[in-house]
């Protein structure tokens, strides 16, 4: 049976890709803990929950990490995230969109250009 991270680092893997992997690669100098955090409770207690596709998760983690706003770099991290798991571009605008009266034009457009240029880049 896997335990916690292993379960996590699979799951991230899955998700992410790299981009995952390069968070974790950053954080290990500087924060080791916080990326075993992000492994073991991130993906590995919550992202393993069976109620939810990894669709529908990546969709929620977009509209947490808009409304939150300042989280550009997380964004980028999902946003491929997201195509990774078969959400369209189309779909990820629209979950932007979607968050305009809850949490304002600045918010939407911040996360519209994080996806802009994830879009040109792929």
């Amino acid at each position: 049976m896997e335990n916690r991270y292993e379960k996590g680092l699979n799951k991230l893997k899955e998700v992410d890709g790299k981009g995952g992997a390069e968070v974790i690669e950053f954080l290990k100098d500087i924060a080791p803990d916080l990326g075993k955090y992000i492994i073991e409770f991130a993906f590995g207690d919550i992202y393993t929950r069976p109620t939810f596709d990894l669709k529908q998760r990546e969709i929620v983690t977009l509209s947490a990490l808009t409304a939150l706003g300042g989280c550009e770099k997380q964004l980028k991290v999902h946003i491929n995230g997201a195509l990774n798991v078969g959400i369209s571009e189309k779909e990820i605008i629209e979950v932007f969109l979607q968050c305009i009266p809850y949490v304002g034009f600045p918010r939407v457009l911040n996360a519209v250009s994080v996806a802009k240029e994830i879009f040109l880049d792929n």
